[in-house]
Parts: C-alpha cells; structure tokens; sequence
C-alpha cells in the first residue's frame, strides 16, 4: 500500500533522512522531503513544526521526523493537535505506536540508531494498523485532556 509520507530532520539526521527518503521511494512511496538537506546547523524545531503543518493539512498522511536523540524533533511535532509522533528505536516500539497508540509519526534519533534498523522501523510502522476497540478511548484522550475520568 503506497501512502503519502513527510519526512524531516535537522542536520545531525540529514544523512539519514536522504537514505530513508531514497529507499521509500523505492517502494513506491510518495515522499514530502521537507529538508534539512546538509550539515549547516539548523534548528528542529523548524522541522518538526514543518512536518507536523503537513500531516495537519493534510500534505502527507505519515511522517518521519529525524534529528539528532528523535527527542527534540518529536516534541515539535506533538505541538500540534492533529499529530502524534512516537520516539522509538527498536520495531517493537514502532509496532505498538501504531497498534495502541494511532501515531502518525515516527521519530528517531540517527546519532542513537543505524539506518538499517531505522528502515526496520519505519516498515514495521507503516506495515501496523491501529487496534481501535479498547485503544480508540485512550487516543480520543490525548486531544482532551480536559476529559480525564479518574483524577488523582
């Protein structure tokens, strides 16, 4: 199943971003490279607030946000309300992102992991439907936390 993918990282992941970008376009994905695309300092919060715009307006229906620890980059994406980007580094994260969790994007760190276990990720993700059923409950919390049923 081919799908409509953003992509963004800052400079410490660029090289990582270009070889996912790549290799997803191999099979067949239709990718939104949103940059960086060089080593020139650069700040990501730009590019995860880029990222998540896209998944927002709905340019891309996925994404993958790439900085340095996947941290930084992943706490700008989750800014926005229509995004929920996981940080993740092994495919069990990945899968259960998706499974429990309905992100819509992944984050990794490219000074943490390889890129052939980030490619594991990334397909496991993409591969990973979201669970519904006891899990929809949940995630309709995360946009309203003013919903919380049993306060401490």
């Amino acid at each position: 199943m081919t799908r409509r993918i953003a992509i963004a990282s800052d400079h410490a992941a660029y090289q990582m971003k270009a070889e996912l970008a790549r290799w997803l376009r191999d099979a067949g994905h239709d990718v939104l490279d949103l940059g960086t695309d060089g080593p020139d300092s650069v700040d990501y919060p730009d590019y995860g607030y880029r990222l998540a715009r896209a998944i927002a307006g709905g340019e891309a229906e996925t994404g993958v946000a790439l900085c340095g620890s996947g941290i930084g980059i992943s706490i700008a994406v989750n800014r926005n309300p229509a995004c929920r980007s996981a940080l993740v580094s092994e495919p069990l994260s990945a899968r259960l992102a998706r499974e429990h969790n309905d992100a819509n994007v992944i984050a990794m760190g490219a000074r943490l992991i390889g890129i052939e276990m980030a490619k594991e990720c990334v397909a496991t993700f993409l591969a990973t439907p979201f669970g519904g059923d006891r899990h929809q409950r949940r995630v309709a919390k995360l946009g309203a936390p003013e919903a919380e049923a049993n306060p401490a």
